[in-house]
């Protein structure tokens, strides 16, 4: 019926949420997760974690990140590259590609390669998020899209 939510499992769920809200994101709740519905769901016996789920300003889908209090979360690789297995970009779209790009900058978020531009339609470049999280922002006509990897 629609797509709801992409979920990310973080070891610093305060730094991550952060860096989300600071790209518009709002959160939408906190709290804590345990018990035979989620254990059940997940496959994990005596679970407990902490999440937070945001939305983008439009209300558009959701990101829910987890932070595992048990059993201790698995640290993955933290500069995963494109050909590697799994989920590598979340993209999302935003009014000025350069300003987005820049602030990550300063705030110690560097590019994965470039802004690559494809026929005068679209611009993109992956940034490197925290815990290995890699953003790609994208201009699509003059709308911008970052898309988080």
């Amino acid at each position: 019926m629609r797509f709801d939510h992409v979920g990310i499992t973080v070891g610093d769920l305060d730094a991550v949420t952060a860096f989300f809200v600071g790209l518009g994101f709002e959160v939408e709740g906190r709290m804590f997760m345990e018990g035979e519905f989620v254990d059940t769901v997940i496959g994990i016996p005596n679970s407990r974690s902490e999440i937070v789920t945001l939305r983008p300003p439009d209300g558009g889908t959701g990101l829910e990140l987890s932070s595992f209090i048990r059993p201790n979360h698995e640290p993955g690789s933290p500069d995963a590259m494109s050909n590697e297995l799994g989920l590598r970009n979340v993209c999302f779209e935003v009014d000025n590609l350069q300003a987005v790009v820049d602030r990550l900058a300063a705030d110690g978020y560097g590019l994965v390669g470039g802004i690559g531009q494809y026929e005068h339609i679209w611009r993109m470049p992956y940034v490197r998020g925290p815990e290995g999280t890699a953003i790609a922002s994208s201009t699509r006509s003059a709308r911008s899209l970052p898309c988080w990897r």
